[in-house]
């Protein structure tokens, strides 16, 4: 098959080439603005998730010392908090009246006063008298005694306290 090709149907072939030519170029050159835009947009959008990382990382350290700070904060709290329950103990302790005290006499004369019966023996104890020793009960005048361990019960029917049966130490050296 023979085709026959006119002088017009060339160069309208040649404008129509020259045409797609041009939109080509001017499409190739649409397309390389857009992806550098995309390029810019994608350089932005890279900085700002990396700032955003970098704050990230800030405010976790932040958090992370925030949290050891509050950590502290509460343990010192809970401290805190058992101290007063112990000193409010303490208080309430001191306020009501004792079952008992012990009167440490030497030679008749108060020489102090305790709310417990160990507390006296401790304290005998610095003045010469052994802790271990065993007080026997009172036979004797307090005045006589060298050292006498006097106890007082707390008497709620006359709001006051009375005396009971005194265990005595021996006197060092066994002098009587």
């Amino acid at each position: 098959m023979i085709r026959i090709v006119t002088q017009n149907r060339i160069e309208r072939l040649e404008r129509d080439a020259r045409a797609a030519c041009e939109h080509a170029r001017q499409t190739s050159g649409a397309a390389n603005e857009a992806f550098g835009e995309h390029v810019r947009e994608l350089y932005v959008v890279t900085d700002r998730a990396e700032r955003a990382e970098a704050n990230t990382c800030e405010v976790g350290v932040m958090l992370l010392r925030a949290m050891e700070e509050l950590s502290a904060s509460q343990q010192e709290l809970l401290l805190k908090d058992i101290e007063i329950r112990r000193l409010r103990e303490e208080l309430l302790q001191a306020r009501r009246p004792a079952a008992a005290v012990f009167v440490l006499l030497h030679y008749g004369e108060v020489r102090m006063v305790y709310r417990s019966r160990e507390d006296a023996y401790a304290d005998t104890a610095t003045h010469g008298v052994p802790a271990d020793r065993t007080w026997g009960p009172a036979q004797r005048f307090w005045a006589d005694a060298e050292w006498v361990l006097a106890t007082f019960t707390y008497d709620p029917a006359s709001r006051g306290f009375r005396s009971g049966l005194t265990p005595v130490a021996e006197p060092v050296g066994g002098a009587a």
